[in-house]
């Protein structure tokens, strides 16, 4: 697999959105870099959560293509990549499918009752044998965070909307959906979590 690019220094800035304090910057590199060589070379991908589309920038020109969706986006088009601004599922076409689904720092947020319903939109997204890669927090960070924030070290940005929810539930919610377990992992010296799942060929069972 072709090694991903490396990004700049505070990517955000390049569409004139506000910088990413050092450490945000930091935690949303460290997801990537877990994520990135999981998204094969050709592949098309959806990012949900994609914020300006960073995600893609530092894929660069290995991958097919792909969309972006996310509150904060901008309306814009990225060489081969197109940004949505709005929510998934409801702002993305429904016949659209992806070789890959991303989902960075996102599960957390959802509310209890909305997270059968996104794994099973997420299968629903993906073609036969694609994947749907996830980092999850574990709820320990929560308080680490709280105490960055205080300190201004980091924005905290949604940090307060993470519900607490327990990374390995994700695992059953996902098989529900269709999926296959692929791959689990922590990162951030266990801080955080990785979830590469699978979608088998042929109809979920």
């Amino acid at each position: 697999m072709v090694a991903p690019r490396r990004l700049g220094r505070h990517p955000v800035e390049r569409l004139g959105c506000r910088p990413l304090k050092s450490f945000d910057y930091w935690l949303q590199t460290a997801r990537i870099d877990a994520a990135a060589p999981f998204v094969p070379d050709g592949a098309r991908v959806l990012d949900i959560g994609a914020a300006d589309g960073v995600l893609f920038r530092r894929l660069g020109d290995r991958i097919a293509g792909g969309v972006g969706i996310d509150p904060d986006a901008p309306r814009t088009v990225l060489g081969n990549v197109r940004l949505v601004p709005g929510k998934f599922p409801d702002d993305l076409d429904s016949g659209e499918t992806f070789d890959v689904v991303t989902a960075l720092a996102v599960v957390e947020h959802l509310d209890d009752d909305e997270r059968a319903s996104f794994a099973a939109k997420c299968f629903a997204h993906l073609q036969p044998g694609g994947r749907c890669i996830l980092t999850i927090p574990s709820p320990l960070v929560d308080p680490i965070l709280k105490v960055l924030v205080g300190m201004r070290i980091i924005d905290g940005i949604h940090q307060g909307d993470h519900h607490g929810f327990d990374p390995e539930k994700a695992i059953g919610i996902f098989r529900c959906a269709g999926f296959s377990l692929e791959r689990a992992q922590r990162f951030q010296i266990g801080l955080n979590n990785l979830f590469v799942f699978s979608r088998p060929n042929g109809n979920a069972a």
